[in-house]
Protein backbone atom coordinates (compact mmCIF):
# COMPACT_ATOMS: atom_id res chain seq x y z
CA UNK A 1 0.00 0.00 0.00
CA UNK A 2 1.25 3.47 -0.82
CA UNK A 3 2.43 5.69 1.96
CA UNK A 4 0.62 8.79 3.16
CA UNK A 5 0.40 11.36 0.35
CA UNK A 6 1.28 14.99 1.12
CA UNK A 7 -1.78 17.23 1.55
CA UNK A 8 -2.88 19.46 -1.33
CA UNK A 9 -1.34 22.91 -1.65
CA UNK A 10 -2.72 25.38 0.83
CA UNK A 11 -3.41 22.79 3.54
CA UNK A 12 -1.08 22.86 6.54
CA UNK A 13 0.57 19.40 6.73
CA UNK A 14 0.54 19.52 10.54
CA UNK A 15 -2.93 20.75 11.44
CA UNK A 16 -4.82 20.13 8.20
CA UNK A 17 -6.01 23.75 8.25
CA UNK A 18 -6.61 25.61 5.00
CA UNK A 19 -6.33 29.35 5.57
CA UNK A 20 -8.14 30.15 2.32
CA UNK A 21 -11.31 28.20 3.15
CA UNK A 22 -10.91 28.35 6.98
CA UNK A 23 -11.50 24.59 7.03
CA UNK A 24 -9.67 21.74 8.77
CA UNK A 25 -9.14 18.73 6.48
CA UNK A 26 -8.44 15.13 7.44
CA UNK A 27 -4.80 14.14 6.99
CA UNK A 28 -5.64 10.44 7.20
CA UNK A 29 -5.19 8.28 4.15
CA UNK A 30 -8.47 8.42 2.28
CA UNK A 31 -10.36 5.19 2.93
CA UNK A 32 -11.67 3.68 -0.28
CA UNK A 33 -15.45 3.96 -0.45
CA UNK A 34 -17.61 2.02 -2.92
CA UNK A 35 -19.19 4.12 -5.70
CA UNK A 36 -22.20 5.93 -4.31
CA UNK A 37 -24.25 4.78 -7.31
CA UNK A 38 -23.78 1.11 -6.36
CA UNK A 39 -27.06 -0.29 -4.94
CA UNK A 40 -26.30 -2.03 -1.64
CA UNK A 41 -27.23 -2.09 2.02
CA UNK A 42 -24.97 -1.63 5.03
CA UNK A 43 -25.59 -5.27 5.97
CA UNK A 44 -24.71 -6.57 2.49
CA UNK A 45 -21.58 -4.42 2.39
CA UNK A 46 -20.49 -5.61 5.85
CA UNK A 47 -20.90 -9.25 4.77
CA UNK A 48 -19.04 -8.58 1.50
CA UNK A 49 -15.93 -7.54 3.42
CA UNK A 50 -15.69 -10.88 5.25
CA UNK A 51 -13.02 -13.32 4.06
CA UNK A 52 -13.74 -16.62 2.36
CA UNK A 53 -13.83 -19.04 4.04
CA UNK A 54 -15.57 -17.22 6.87
CA UNK A 55 -13.66 -16.54 10.11
CA UNK A 56 -13.39 -19.63 12.34
CA UNK A 57 -13.97 -17.59 15.48
CA UNK A 58 -17.38 -16.81 17.04
CA UNK A 59 -19.25 -13.80 15.69
CA UNK A 60 -21.18 -13.31 18.95
CA UNK A 61 -20.87 -14.64 22.49
CA UNK A 62 -23.37 -14.13 25.32
CA UNK A 63 -21.19 -13.12 28.27
CA UNK A 64 -23.50 -14.52 30.94
CA UNK A 65 -24.20 -17.95 29.42
CA UNK A 66 -21.17 -18.51 27.19
CA UNK A 67 -23.47 -19.35 24.24
CA UNK A 68 -21.53 -18.63 21.04
CA UNK A 69 -22.71 -18.11 17.45
CA UNK A 70 -20.24 -18.86 14.65
CA UNK A 71 -20.00 -16.70 11.53
CA UNK A 72 -21.66 -19.31 9.29
CA UNK A 73 -24.50 -19.66 11.83
CA UNK A 74 -24.86 -15.88 12.20
CA UNK A 75 -25.11 -15.29 8.45
CA UNK A 76 -27.55 -18.20 8.10
CA UNK A 77 -29.71 -16.81 10.93
CA UNK A 78 -29.76 -13.36 9.32
CA UNK A 79 -30.77 -14.77 5.92
CA UNK A 80 -33.44 -17.03 7.41
CA UNK A 81 -35.01 -14.19 9.43
CA UNK A 82 -34.80 -11.88 6.42
CA UNK A 83 -36.89 -14.42 4.48
CA UNK A 84 -39.50 -14.48 7.25
CA UNK A 85 -39.60 -10.67 7.47
CA UNK A 86 -40.15 -10.40 3.73
CA UNK A 87 -42.53 -13.29 3.05
CA UNK A 88 -44.48 -13.68 6.30
CA UNK A 89 -44.49 -10.16 7.78
CA UNK A 90 -44.48 -8.49 4.39
CA UNK A 91 -41.83 -5.92 5.29
CA UNK A 92 -40.51 -3.86 2.39
CA UNK A 93 -37.76 -1.28 1.87
CA UNK A 94 -38.45 1.86 3.89
CA UNK A 95 -40.65 0.11 6.47
CA UNK A 96 -39.53 0.99 10.02
CA UNK A 97 -39.17 -1.66 12.71
CA UNK A 98 -38.71 -0.73 16.36
CA UNK A 99 -36.23 -3.04 18.15
CA UNK A 100 -36.57 -2.89 21.93
CA UNK A 101 -34.47 -5.36 23.92
CA UNK A 102 -31.35 -5.60 26.06
CA UNK A 103 -28.12 -6.65 24.32
CA UNK A 104 -29.03 -10.25 23.57
CA UNK A 105 -27.80 -12.51 20.76
CA UNK A 106 -31.04 -12.06 18.80
CA UNK A 107 -30.65 -8.28 18.50
CA UNK A 108 -27.76 -8.20 15.96
CA UNK A 109 -29.56 -10.90 13.94
CA UNK A 110 -32.72 -8.75 13.82
CA UNK A 111 -30.79 -5.56 13.00
CA UNK A 112 -28.82 -7.11 10.14
CA UNK A 113 -31.87 -8.97 8.77
CA UNK A 114 -33.90 -5.76 8.66
CA UNK A 115 -31.15 -3.76 6.96
CA UNK A 116 -30.50 -6.56 4.46
CA UNK A 117 -34.01 -6.22 2.97
CA UNK A 118 -33.95 -2.41 3.03
CA UNK A 119 -36.17 -2.07 6.11
CA UNK A 120 -35.20 0.61 8.63
CA UNK A 121 -33.92 -0.43 12.07
CA UNK A 122 -35.06 1.76 14.96
CA UNK A 123 -33.41 0.55 18.18
CA UNK A 124 -34.84 1.90 21.43
CA UNK A 125 -33.91 1.77 25.10
CA UNK A 126 -35.63 -1.20 26.83
CA UNK A 127 -35.87 0.76 30.10
CA UNK A 128 -37.91 3.61 28.61
CA UNK A 129 -41.44 4.37 29.77
CA UNK A 130 -44.67 3.87 27.83
CA UNK A 131 -44.94 7.61 27.15
CA UNK A 132 -41.37 7.69 25.81
CA UNK A 133 -42.13 4.80 23.43
CA UNK A 134 -45.29 6.55 22.29
CA UNK A 135 -43.26 9.65 21.43
CA UNK A 136 -40.63 7.63 19.56
CA UNK A 137 -43.29 5.74 17.61
CA UNK A 138 -44.97 9.01 16.67
CA UNK A 139 -41.66 10.21 15.18
CA UNK A 140 -40.48 7.12 13.30
CA UNK A 141 -43.90 5.54 12.54
CA UNK A 142 -42.86 1.87 12.80
CA UNK A 143 -45.01 -0.82 11.22
CA UNK A 144 -43.81 -3.50 13.65
CA UNK A 145 -41.83 -3.83 16.85
CA UNK A 146 -39.51 -6.61 17.97
CA UNK A 147 -39.50 -6.52 21.75
CA UNK A 148 -38.14 -8.47 24.70
CA UNK A 149 -40.96 -10.13 26.70
CA UNK A 150 -40.52 -7.76 29.64
CA UNK A 151 -40.90 -4.70 27.41
CA UNK A 152 -43.78 -5.60 25.09
CA UNK A 153 -46.57 -4.40 27.40
CA UNK A 154 -45.16 -0.85 27.43
CA UNK A 155 -45.35 -0.38 23.66
CA UNK A 156 -48.26 1.45 21.96
CA UNK A 157 -51.23 -0.90 21.61
CA UNK A 158 -51.81 -0.06 17.94
CA UNK A 159 -48.29 -1.24 17.04
CA UNK A 160 -47.89 -4.84 15.92
CA UNK A 161 -45.43 -6.50 18.28
CA UNK A 162 -43.37 -9.65 17.77
CA UNK A 163 -42.02 -10.84 21.11
CA UNK A 164 -38.44 -12.02 20.80
CA UNK A 165 -38.22 -15.71 21.70
CA UNK A 166 -41.95 -16.33 21.21
CA UNK A 167 -43.32 -19.04 18.92
CA UNK A 168 -44.16 -16.37 16.36
CA UNK A 169 -40.58 -15.08 16.39
CA UNK A 170 -39.16 -18.60 16.12
CA UNK A 171 -41.34 -19.31 13.10
CA UNK A 172 -40.15 -16.09 11.43
CA UNK A 173 -36.53 -16.83 12.24
CA UNK A 174 -36.30 -20.49 11.35
CA UNK A 175 -39.03 -21.54 8.91
CA UNK A 176 -36.95 -23.16 6.16
CA UNK A 177 -39.92 -23.25 3.81
CA UNK A 178 -39.88 -19.47 3.50
CA UNK A 179 -37.97 -18.50 0.36
CA UNK A 180 -35.12 -16.05 0.56
CA UNK A 181 -36.18 -12.49 -0.22
CA UNK A 182 -35.53 -11.40 -3.80
CA UNK A 183 -32.58 -9.11 -4.50
CA UNK A 184 -33.63 -5.65 -3.37
CA UNK A 185 -32.34 -2.55 -5.16
CA UNK A 186 -31.64 -0.35 -2.16
CA UNK A 187 -29.79 2.91 -2.74
CA UNK A 188 -26.95 3.80 -0.39
CA UNK A 189 -28.76 7.11 0.18
CA UNK A 190 -31.81 5.25 1.54
CA UNK A 191 -32.37 5.15 5.31
CA UNK A 192 -30.82 2.22 7.17
CA UNK A 193 -31.65 3.20 10.74
CA UNK A 194 -33.50 5.73 12.85
CA UNK A 195 -31.52 6.36 16.03
CA UNK A 196 -32.85 8.40 18.93
CA UNK A 197 -30.84 11.37 20.17
CA UNK A 198 -31.60 13.66 23.08
CA UNK A 199 -32.09 17.30 22.19
CA UNK A 200 -31.55 20.43 24.28
CA UNK A 201 -35.16 21.49 23.82
CA UNK A 202 -36.65 18.52 25.64
CA UNK A 203 -37.69 15.16 24.27
CA UNK A 204 -35.66 12.91 22.01
CA UNK A 205 -35.19 13.48 18.30
CA UNK A 206 -35.16 10.71 15.70
CA UNK A 207 -32.03 10.80 13.53
CA UNK A 208 -32.17 9.22 10.06
CA UNK A 209 -28.95 7.34 9.23
CA UNK A 210 -28.37 6.14 5.65
CA UNK A 211 -26.68 2.99 4.36
CA UNK A 212 -23.98 5.28 2.92
CA UNK A 213 -23.34 6.74 6.38
CA UNK A 214 -22.77 3.28 7.83
CA UNK A 215 -20.72 2.02 4.87
CA UNK A 216 -18.41 5.03 5.23
CA UNK A 217 -17.96 4.14 8.91
CA UNK A 218 -17.06 0.54 8.05
CA UNK A 219 -14.48 1.74 5.53
CA UNK A 220 -12.94 4.16 8.04
CA UNK A 221 -12.60 1.47 10.72
CA UNK A 222 -11.08 -1.01 8.28
CA UNK A 223 -8.62 1.64 7.10
CA UNK A 224 -7.60 2.48 10.68
CA UNK A 225 -7.08 -1.20 11.45
CA UNK A 226 -4.92 -1.66 8.36
CA UNK A 227 -2.83 1.32 9.41
CA UNK A 228 -2.21 -0.17 12.87
CA UNK A 229 -1.22 -3.54 11.34
CA UNK A 230 1.08 -1.82 8.83
CA UNK A 231 2.79 0.29 11.52
CA UNK A 232 3.33 -2.82 13.66
CA UNK A 233 4.96 -4.60 10.69
CA UNK A 234 7.17 -1.59 9.96
CA UNK A 235 8.30 -1.60 13.58
CA UNK A 236 9.10 -5.32 13.39
CA UNK A 237 6.30 -6.18 15.82
CA UNK A 238 3.72 -8.96 15.69
CA UNK A 239 0.35 -7.92 14.25
CA UNK A 240 -2.40 -7.50 16.86
CA UNK A 241 -4.40 -10.69 17.62
CA UNK A 242 -7.99 -11.06 16.32
CA UNK A 243 -10.15 -8.54 18.11
CA UNK A 244 -12.56 -9.72 20.80
CA UNK A 245 -14.77 -6.80 21.87
CA UNK A 246 -16.74 -6.74 25.10
CA UNK A 247 -20.00 -4.82 24.73
CA UNK A 248 -20.97 -3.14 27.98
CA UNK A 249 -22.53 -0.66 25.53
CA UNK A 250 -26.25 -0.92 24.82
CA UNK A 251 -26.88 -1.83 21.18
CA UNK A 252 -29.61 0.84 20.90
CA UNK A 253 -27.03 3.61 21.50
CA UNK A 254 -25.17 4.92 18.45
CA UNK A 255 -21.83 3.86 20.01
CA UNK A 256 -22.96 0.25 20.52
CA UNK A 257 -24.85 0.09 17.21
CA UNK A 258 -21.80 1.32 15.31
CA UNK A 259 -19.38 -0.98 17.18
CA UNK A 260 -21.55 -4.03 16.43
CA UNK A 261 -21.59 -3.18 12.73
CA UNK A 262 -17.82 -2.72 12.86
CA UNK A 263 -17.26 -6.02 14.65
CA UNK A 264 -19.18 -8.04 12.06
CA UNK A 265 -17.70 -6.24 9.04
CA UNK A 266 -14.18 -6.92 10.30
CA UNK A 267 -14.82 -10.56 11.18
CA UNK A 268 -14.26 -10.00 14.89
CA UNK A 269 -15.93 -11.43 18.00
CA UNK A 270 -18.53 -9.47 19.99
CA UNK A 271 -19.15 -10.46 23.62
CA UNK A 272 -22.55 -9.09 24.67
CA UNK A 273 -23.59 -8.00 28.18
CA UNK A 274 -27.24 -7.27 28.91
CA UNK A 275 -26.31 -4.59 31.42
CA UNK A 276 -23.03 -3.21 32.67
CA UNK A 277 -21.59 -4.42 35.95
CA UNK A 278 -17.87 -3.89 36.58
CA UNK A 279 -17.28 -7.27 38.25
CA UNK A 280 -19.12 -9.07 35.45
CA UNK A 281 -17.16 -7.11 32.85
CA UNK A 282 -13.81 -7.98 34.46
CA UNK A 283 -14.80 -11.66 34.62
CA UNK A 284 -15.78 -11.54 30.95
CA UNK A 285 -12.44 -9.98 29.96
CA UNK A 286 -10.65 -12.80 31.76
CA UNK A 287 -12.92 -15.62 30.54
CA UNK A 288 -13.19 -14.66 26.86
CA UNK A 289 -9.72 -13.08 26.48
CA UNK A 290 -11.22 -9.74 25.50
CA UNK A 291 -8.84 -7.44 23.62
CA UNK A 292 -11.04 -4.33 23.14
CA UNK A 293 -13.31 -2.72 25.71
CA UNK A 294 -15.34 0.33 24.59
CA UNK A 295 -16.94 2.56 27.19
CA UNK A 296 -17.38 6.02 28.66
CA UNK A 297 -14.91 7.77 31.00
CA UNK A 298 -16.61 6.50 34.20
CA UNK A 299 -15.40 3.00 33.20
CA UNK A 300 -11.79 4.14 33.60
CA UNK A 301 -12.56 5.76 36.94
CA UNK A 302 -14.19 2.55 38.18
CA UNK A 303 -11.26 0.41 37.03
CA UNK A 304 -8.67 2.62 38.72
CA UNK A 305 -10.58 2.34 42.01
CA UNK A 306 -11.23 -1.42 41.73
CA UNK A 307 -9.15 -3.92 43.67
CA UNK A 308 -10.74 -6.68 41.61
CA UNK A 309 -9.38 -5.09 38.42
CA UNK A 310 -5.88 -5.53 39.82
CA UNK A 311 -6.54 -9.15 40.82
CA UNK A 312 -8.08 -10.35 37.57
CA UNK A 313 -6.02 -11.59 34.63
CA UNK A 314 -6.58 -8.74 32.19
CA UNK A 315 -3.45 -9.48 30.17
CA UNK A 316 -5.47 -9.97 26.96
CA UNK A 317 -6.87 -6.43 27.14
CA UNK A 318 -4.98 -4.25 24.66
CA UNK A 319 -7.27 -1.29 24.03
CA UNK A 320 -10.02 0.64 25.80
CA UNK A 321 -11.99 2.83 23.42
CA UNK A 322 -13.44 5.89 25.12
CA UNK A 323 -16.41 7.81 23.75
CA UNK A 324 -19.76 9.20 24.83
CA UNK A 325 -18.24 12.01 26.93
CA UNK A 326 -14.97 13.94 27.16
CA UNK A 327 -12.11 12.17 28.95
CA UNK A 328 -10.10 14.32 31.35
CA UNK A 329 -6.31 14.22 31.25
CA UNK A 330 -6.10 13.44 34.99
CA UNK A 331 -8.32 10.35 34.70
CA UNK A 332 -6.39 9.12 31.63
CA UNK A 333 -3.00 9.56 33.29
CA UNK A 334 -4.16 7.85 36.48
CA UNK A 335 -5.43 4.89 34.46
CA UNK A 336 -2.24 4.66 32.39
CA UNK A 337 -0.14 4.56 35.55
CA UNK A 338 -2.07 1.53 36.87
CA UNK A 339 -2.63 -0.27 33.53
CA UNK A 340 0.42 0.70 31.45
CA UNK A 341 -0.09 -2.04 28.85
CA UNK A 342 -3.59 -0.92 27.88
CA UNK A 343 -3.81 1.64 25.08
CA UNK A 344 -6.47 4.33 25.49
CA UNK A 345 -8.14 5.16 22.19
CA UNK A 346 -10.18 8.33 22.49
CA UNK A 347 -12.86 9.28 20.03
CA UNK A 348 -15.64 11.76 19.36
CA UNK A 349 -18.90 11.29 17.55
CA UNK A 350 -22.59 12.06 17.58
CA UNK A 351 -25.77 10.25 16.69
CA UNK A 352 -26.05 12.75 13.83
CA UNK A 353 -22.67 11.55 12.48
CA UNK A 354 -23.51 7.84 12.81
CA UNK A 355 -20.80 7.62 15.43
CA UNK A 356 -17.14 8.43 14.92
CA UNK A 357 -15.94 11.83 13.68
CA UNK A 358 -12.44 11.83 15.17
CA UNK A 359 -10.26 9.34 17.03
CA UNK A 360 -6.72 8.59 18.07
CA UNK A 361 -5.13 5.85 15.95
CA UNK A 362 -2.09 3.95 17.18
CA UNK A 363 -0.04 4.12 20.40
CA UNK A 364 1.62 7.48 19.71
CA UNK A 365 -1.60 9.39 19.09
CA UNK A 366 -3.18 7.74 22.11
CA UNK A 367 -0.68 9.52 24.35
CA UNK A 368 -2.37 12.83 23.52
CA UNK A 369 -4.46 12.64 26.69
CA UNK A 370 -7.37 15.02 26.77
CA UNK A 371 -7.72 15.02 22.97
CA UNK A 372 -10.30 13.01 21.04
CA UNK A 373 -7.82 12.51 18.22
CA UNK A 374 -7.68 13.64 14.61
CA UNK A 375 -10.48 14.07 12.10
CA UNK A 376 -11.41 10.81 10.34
CA UNK A 377 -10.85 10.05 6.69
CA UNK A 378 -13.07 12.02 4.26
CA UNK A 379 -14.13 14.45 7.02
CA UNK A 380 -13.88 18.23 7.11
CA UNK A 381 -14.30 20.48 10.13
CA UNK A 382 -14.65 24.13 11.02
CA UNK A 383 -14.33 25.97 14.31
CA UNK A 384 -16.91 28.77 14.20
CA UNK A 385 -17.25 31.74 16.56
CA UNK A 386 -20.82 31.37 17.92
CA UNK A 387 -21.25 35.14 18.14
CA UNK A 388 -19.81 36.36 14.83
CA UNK A 389 -20.06 33.25 12.64
CA UNK A 390 -16.38 33.66 11.72
CA UNK A 391 -14.42 30.47 11.01
CA UNK A 392 -11.36 30.26 13.28
CA UNK A 393 -7.91 28.72 13.02
CA UNK A 394 -5.78 26.39 15.19
CA UNK A 395 -5.72 27.16 18.92
CA UNK A 396 -8.97 29.16 18.84
CA UNK A 397 -12.15 27.99 20.54
CA UNK A 398 -15.53 27.93 18.86
CA UNK A 399 -18.42 25.67 17.86
CA UNK A 400 -17.36 22.57 15.93
CA UNK A 401 -18.99 22.13 12.51
CA UNK A 402 -18.41 18.90 10.56
CA UNK A 403 -19.08 17.64 7.04
CA UNK A 404 -18.52 14.28 5.39
CA UNK A 405 -20.05 10.97 4.29
CA UNK A 406 -20.98 9.85 7.84
CA UNK A 407 -23.06 12.97 8.58
CA UNK A 408 -26.86 12.80 8.36
CA UNK A 409 -28.38 14.44 5.30
CA UNK A 410 -31.03 17.13 5.38
CA UNK A 411 -33.04 16.54 2.21
CA UNK A 412 -36.07 18.76 2.57
CA UNK A 413 -39.35 17.00 1.88
CA UNK A 414 -38.02 13.49 2.51
CA UNK A 415 -39.65 11.71 5.45
CA UNK A 416 -36.53 9.94 6.65
CA UNK A 417 -33.94 12.68 6.43
CA UNK A 418 -32.07 14.63 9.11
CA UNK A 419 -34.24 14.79 12.21
CA UNK A 420 -37.31 12.75 11.29
CA UNK A 421 -40.54 14.76 11.36
CA UNK A 422 -38.69 17.91 12.46
CA UNK A 423 -37.63 20.03 9.48
CA UNK A 424 -37.15 23.08 11.70
CA UNK A 425 -34.56 21.31 13.90
CA UNK A 426 -32.88 19.84 10.80
CA UNK A 427 -32.57 23.27 9.20
CA UNK A 428 -31.14 24.72 12.42
CA UNK A 429 -28.50 21.97 12.66
CA UNK A 430 -27.55 21.43 8.99
CA UNK A 431 -26.75 24.32 6.69
CA UNK A 432 -27.28 24.35 2.91
CA UNK A 433 -23.69 23.20 2.28
CA UNK A 434 -24.03 20.09 4.45
CA UNK A 435 -22.21 21.41 7.54
CA UNK A 436 -23.51 19.92 10.79
CA UNK A 437 -23.39 22.30 13.75
CA UNK A 438 -22.45 20.07 16.70
CA UNK A 439 -23.20 22.50 19.53
CA UNK A 440 -19.86 21.60 21.15
CA UNK A 441 -17.17 24.13 22.08
CA UNK A 442 -13.88 22.82 20.66
CA UNK A 443 -10.49 23.70 19.24
CA UNK A 444 -7.75 22.09 17.14
CA UNK A 445 -4.13 22.40 18.18
CA UNK A 446 -1.26 22.99 15.76
CA UNK A 447 -0.89 19.22 15.19
CA UNK A 448 -4.51 18.71 14.18
CA UNK A 449 -5.67 17.13 17.45
CA UNK A 450 -9.25 17.98 18.39
CA UNK A 451 -10.12 19.00 21.96
CA UNK A 452 -13.62 19.21 23.45
CA UNK A 453 -13.73 22.13 25.89
CA UNK A 454 -17.38 22.25 26.89
CA UNK A 455 -20.86 21.81 25.51
CA UNK A 456 -22.71 24.70 24.06
CA UNK A 457 -25.63 22.33 24.27
CA UNK A 458 -26.96 21.70 27.73
CA UNK A 459 -27.10 17.94 27.75
CA UNK A 460 -26.06 16.16 30.93
CA UNK A 461 -23.69 13.24 30.29
CA UNK A 462 -24.56 10.46 32.77
CA UNK A 463 -22.51 7.28 32.19
CA UNK A 464 -22.22 8.29 28.52
CA UNK A 465 -26.00 8.72 28.18
CA UNK A 466 -27.42 12.07 27.16
CA UNK A 467 -29.96 13.53 29.58
CA UNK A 468 -31.83 16.65 28.40
CA UNK A 469 -32.45 19.03 31.32
CA UNK A 470 -35.52 20.56 29.68
CA UNK A 471 -37.34 17.22 29.67
CA UNK A 472 -36.79 16.81 33.41
CA UNK A 473 -37.78 20.43 34.04
CA UNK A 474 -41.06 19.91 32.20
CA UNK A 475 -41.83 16.92 34.44
CA UNK A 476 -40.86 18.75 37.62
CA UNK A 477 -43.00 21.74 36.74
CA UNK A 478 -45.99 19.42 36.34
CA UNK A 479 -45.84 18.65 40.09
CA UNK A 480 -48.47 20.64 41.99
CA UNK A 481 -46.09 21.61 44.80
CA UNK A 482 -43.23 22.88 42.61
CA UNK A 483 -43.22 26.55 41.64
CA UNK A 484 -40.10 26.58 39.50
CA UNK A 485 -37.27 24.22 38.63
CA UNK A 486 -33.95 23.95 36.85
CA UNK A 487 -31.81 20.88 36.20
CA UNK A 488 -28.05 21.09 35.83
CA UNK A 489 -25.09 18.71 35.52
CA UNK A 490 -23.33 18.09 38.83
CA UNK A 491 -19.78 16.73 38.36
CA UNK A 492 -19.26 13.18 39.60
CA UNK A 493 -16.06 11.19 39.10
CA UNK A 494 -17.82 7.83 38.95
CA UNK A 495 -20.54 8.58 36.36
CA UNK A 496 -19.41 11.82 34.71
CA UNK A 497 -22.33 14.08 35.61
CA UNK A 498 -25.41 13.71 37.82
CA UNK A 499 -28.74 15.33 36.98
CA UNK A 500 -29.31 17.76 39.87
CA UNK A 501 -32.56 19.65 40.36
CA UNK A 502 -32.89 23.10 41.89
CA UNK A 503 -36.45 23.46 43.18
CA UNK A 504 -38.56 26.42 44.22
CA UNK A 505 -41.38 25.07 46.42
CA UNK A 506 -44.84 26.51 46.20
CA UNK A 507 -45.78 28.52 49.33
CA UNK A 508 -46.82 26.17 52.13
CA UNK A 509 -45.29 23.11 50.46
CA UNK A 510 -43.00 20.78 52.40
CA UNK A 511 -42.10 18.46 49.51
CA UNK A 512 -38.89 16.56 50.27
CA UNK A 513 -35.84 15.68 48.19
CA UNK A 514 -36.91 12.02 48.01
CA UNK A 515 -40.41 12.93 46.88
CA UNK A 516 -38.96 15.05 44.06
CA UNK A 517 -36.68 12.22 42.92
CA UNK A 518 -39.46 9.62 43.13
CA UNK A 519 -41.81 11.81 41.10
CA UNK A 520 -39.35 12.17 38.22
CA UNK A 521 -38.41 8.47 38.36
CA UNK A 522 -42.02 7.49 37.56
CA UNK A 523 -41.84 9.30 34.21
CA UNK A 524 -38.39 8.53 32.79
CA UNK A 525 -35.88 5.78 32.07
CA UNK A 526 -33.49 5.06 34.97
CA UNK A 527 -30.52 6.93 33.46
CA UNK A 528 -32.56 10.15 33.39
CA UNK A 529 -33.43 10.13 37.09
CA UNK A 530 -32.70 13.21 39.19
CA UNK A 531 -29.92 12.18 41.61
CA UNK A 532 -29.55 15.35 43.71
CA UNK A 533 -31.97 18.04 44.85
CA UNK A 534 -31.50 21.50 46.35
CA UNK A 535 -34.28 23.86 47.44
CA UNK A 536 -33.83 27.54 46.60
CA UNK A 537 -35.88 30.72 46.73
CA UNK A 538 -35.50 31.55 43.03
CA UNK A 539 -34.02 30.21 39.78
CA UNK A 540 -31.54 32.67 38.20
CA UNK A 541 -32.65 33.63 34.70
CA UNK A 542 -31.69 36.05 31.96
CA UNK A 543 -33.90 39.03 31.08
CA UNK A 544 -35.33 36.89 28.28
CA UNK A 545 -36.32 34.23 30.82
CA UNK A 546 -33.60 31.72 29.91
CA UNK A 547 -32.25 29.65 32.79
CA UNK A 548 -28.67 30.66 33.66
CA UNK A 549 -27.33 27.12 34.04
CA UNK A 550 -23.69 28.03 34.41
CA UNK A 551 -24.56 30.30 37.33
CA UNK A 552 -26.54 27.48 38.97
CA UNK A 553 -23.67 25.03 38.42
CA UNK A 554 -21.30 27.42 40.21
CA UNK A 555 -23.84 27.77 43.01
CA UNK A 556 -24.06 23.98 43.33
CA UNK A 557 -20.30 23.60 43.49
CA UNK A 558 -19.92 26.36 46.06
CA UNK A 559 -22.60 24.81 48.28
CA UNK A 560 -20.56 21.62 48.52
CA UNK A 561 -21.83 18.07 48.83
CA UNK A 562 -22.18 18.28 52.61
CA UNK A 563 -24.84 20.97 52.33
CA UNK A 564 -26.89 19.29 49.63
Amino acid sequence: MAGVQPPPAGIDPRSGFCAATRTFHSLREAAELPPESLPTTAAAYAFSTLPSPLPDRPAIIDAATGIAVSYPSFLAAVRSLAGGLWSTLGLRPGDVALVVAPSRIEVPVIDFALMSIGAVVSPANPTSTAEEYAHQAALSRPVVAFAAPEVAAKLPRHLRCVVIGSDEYKRLASDGRVPAPPPVAVKQSDPAAVLYSSGTTGRVKAVAVTHRNLIALICTHKDNHERVVREAAEAGEEPPPPTVTLFPLPLFHVFGFMMMLRSVAMGETAVLMERFDLSDALRAVERYRVTLLPGAPPLLVAMTKSEEARRRDLSSLLVIGIGGAPLGREVAERFAAIFPNVELVQGYGLTESSGSVAATVGPEESKAYGSVGKVASHMEAKIVDPASGEALGPGQQGELWIRGPVVMKGNRGMIFSGYVADEEATAATLDSEGWLKTGDLCYFNEDGFLYIVDRLKELIKYKGYQVPPAELEHILLSHPEIMDAAVIPYPDEDVGQLPMAFIVRKPGSHITEQQVMDYVAKHVAPYKKVRRVAFVSAIPKSPAGKILRREIVQQALSMGASKL
